[in-house]
């Protein structure tokens, strides 16, 4: 038992004579305190906010670009569309992102397609007629493929973006599988 306090003693004696080790536990400390109080310190929800749950699931159909302009979360009770590559999704329920003060709010309510695969959010990247991508060099078309896969993944598939001229289809209640096929 003698070795074991003498072991300890000399461990002990090692990380306090140095200001760097006596920092580094500090550290340490800090962030094994910060993890193990990291579910108790998220805000309540309050009842009264509006969320995602609150909006009901948005039929299919098809935009124009004019009639996604409503969908900024400001016009429309709080639902926030993005278009990219020609396909519409209901990202409402990343409204801290995409929502009015959000770091993506440019995104709501426009087709992104265009900022996506320039990685910009300058207004410069939106524009209010449709925008056929032509100029983009085939890098930037695969990061907003890249993009496009990631919102079917993460937000529901709520329609098509039309083109001018093109006039919108009818759809049918579906089942959740034939949605993400849309």
């Amino acid at each position: 038992m003698p070795q074991a306090f003498a072991l300890a003693r000399r461990f002990f004696d090692d990380v306090i004579s140095s200001p760097v080790n006596i920092f580094l536990l500090g550290l340490i400390c800090y962030f094994s305190y910060k993890l193990i109080k990291k579910d108790s310190s998220k805000p309540a929800v309050r009842k009264d906010s509006k969320s995602e749950n609150d909006l009901p699931n948005m039929p299919k159909r098809d935009f124009t670009l004019e009639q996604l302009k409503e969908y900024d979360g400001i016009k429309s009770n709080g639902r926030i569309l993005i278009g990219v590559l020609g396909k519409v999704f209901d990202v409402s329920r990343a409204k801290d992102f995409y929502g009015p003060g959000g770091p993506y709010s440019v995104f709501a309510g426009r087709d992104a397609s265009r900022a996506l695969g320039t990685f910009s959010v300058e207004k410069s990247q939106f524009k209010d007629e449709y925008d056929d991508l032509a100029d983009l060099r085939p890098s930037q078309m695969d990061s907003i493929k890249e993009w496009e896969m990631q919102f079917l993944e993460k937000y529901p598939l709520v329609g098509n973006l039309l083109k001018p001229g093109e006039e919108p289809k009818i759809y049918e209640e579906e089942s959740s599988d034939e949605k993400k096929q849309l």
